[in-house]
């Protein structure tokens, strides 16, 4: 358990330094690389512990890094509704484990259902600096696309590292 605490830290960890890359978009809303991690978190460490956990660190981290005006709250409600779902999402489909085709489906869906929850919650919080469909569609969505392809990658690596340094996990991550 504390190994795949520790390894959901070190992921989040990385994801705060993918998410300094990220520069801000229309409106100061930005790409969330982070939610790439957050995924690989929740495939690696498949705990509802976890699932709150990381929700709760990657709400704090990129609340505490975004440049959306007034993003701070509804990164957190985001974060910690759209881990919920991609748990039990990731439960539903555990006979598919390993399969990268859901892996990548796993990465857009939680993009779509985080984006829209963030424009939501920011909505209703502070306002939007521009349309709702505007950022969906040009934030929201080439993120969701991207997040395939970098969801793809980090679990790669990540299942690769564990697989080579030989470290020990409670539940065996499929390489």
């Amino acid at each position: 358990m504390l190994r795949k605490n520790i390894l959901t830290a070190l992921l989040m960890a990385i994801g705060f330094i993918l998410r300094q890359l990220i520069p801000g978009l229309i409106g100061g809303m930005k790409g969330d690389i982070m939610l790439s991690v957050i995924f690989v978190s929740l495939l690696i460490n498949r705990e509802f512990k976890n699932a709150l956990l990381t929700g709760l660190l990657g709400g704090l981290i990129t609340a505490m890094t975004t440049t959306f005006p007034g993003g701070q709250l509804p990164n957190i409600i985001d974060k910690l509704i759209t881990c919920m779902v991609i748990y039990y999402m990731i439960k539903v489909l555990s006979r598919f484990e390993g399969n990268p085709v859901i892996t990548g489906v796993i990465g857009f869906v939680g993009t779509v259902i985080s984006g829209s929850i963030f424009l939501g919650a920011a909505l209703m919080i502070t306002g939007l600096p521009a349309p709702f469909t505007t950022l969906f569609s040009v934030v929201v969505l080439p993120t969701a696309v991207v997040n395939i392809f970098m969801t793809l990658v980090i679990y790669g690596t990540v299942k690769t590292a564990i697989k080579v340094s030989g470290i020990k996990l409670d539940t065996p991550v499929k390489a």
